[in-house]
């Protein structure tokens, strides 16, 4: 699988992630199918594992998906040196609502929790869930570069942010990743100058939902442009859009969600889908209706 950087300070990680949120929110599967359909991503050569500690249902339920992550990585039979977790703070999830809460001793908790549900020393990349509006950004931006400094995580990423809100925690420590939506159906990342700033610093880019996500990914399926698309060139919708995803930047990675070894496999398949211009150009025109 075609590898791309995570950015100017990380290693090179496979363009097609892996995200780990539908394995353990609302209407997840059972815990043997979401076990294989980690080995499944694992075994297709998939090198970047994305995770938070509130992929979960509820304040009770922190940190499920690391867990997860961490006993399949446990359970596998390759080479976990290779893999890389990404995880997150700085959301809370009471009563299963999602809140932002990027206080540094709420952040400085929540990463210890993290190192204890995936099992290790130190974190991969930890990411700025999202900024909060109730705390000075800055000060989320130094709690992470103090648990950097003191060894806790390896690299810093954010994630849900604006140009100018990288370029201020790029002022306070290196910014590895930044997670943001991407996809046909939502392209701020593009019209914000988000992706064009990542892709002149050197900073990874991980799109999520990269397929629209929800309702969304099943109207790819019957996309005027996308399906007879993929009929011709042999892929689902679901890769070309992935595809398209990728051929925005170098710097783009896309990390897709995936319930079944099947989905998750299917995805894989567009790291090395090279799209012809002019199909790029359909896509670019195409209307993607957010609309039900």
């Amino acid at each position: 699988m075609n590898l791309r950087p995570l950015g100017s300070d990380a290693p090179p990680v496979t363009a097609i992630g892996y995200g780990g949120m539908h394995l353990s929110i609302q209407d997840r599967p059972p815990e043997a199918q979401a076990l294989a359909v980690l080995r499944a991503a694992l075994d297709a050569g998939v090198t970047l594992l994305d995770t938070a500690d509130v992929y979960c249902l509820d304040q009770h339920d922190i940190g499920h998906n690391e867990r997860l992550i961490a006993r399949a990585l446990r359970e596998w039979n390759g080479d976990r040196s290779g893999v890389l977790v990404a995880t997150k703070g700085g959301v809370v999830r009471p009563g299963g609502a999602w809140e932002s809460d990027a206080r540094p001793a709420q952040l400085r908790a929540a990463c210890d929790r993290s190192l204890m549900a995936l099992d290790v020393d130190r974190i991969d990349l930890y990411q700025l869930h999202a900024p909060d509006p109730r705390v000075p950004f800055a000060d989320s931006i130094g709690a992470l570069a103090e648990l950097r400094q003191e060894g806790k995580i390896r690299w810093v990423g954010l994630s849900n942010v604006s140009v100018d809100q990288i370029r201020t925690a790029e002022s306070i420590v290196p910014v590895t990743s930044v997670q943001n939506r991407l996809s046909p159906f939502f392209r701020e990342a593009m019209t914000s100058g988000v992706v064009s700033h990542c892709t002149g610093r050197g900073i990874g880019f991980l799109a999520y939902s990269p397929t629209g996500g929800g309702r969304l990914n099943r109207k790819l399926l019957t996309h005027p442009v996308l399906q007879p698309m993929g009929a011709r060139l042999g892929v689902s919708a679901h890769a070309l859009a992935l595809a398209w995803v990728l051929a925005q930047s170098p710097a783009v990675i896309a990390i897709p969600s995936a319930r079944t070894v099947e989905h998750a496999l299917d995805s894989t398949h567009a790291a090395d889908l090279t799209l012809a211009p002019a199909d790029l150009a359909a896509i670019d025109q195409a209307e993607f209706s957010t609309g039900r």
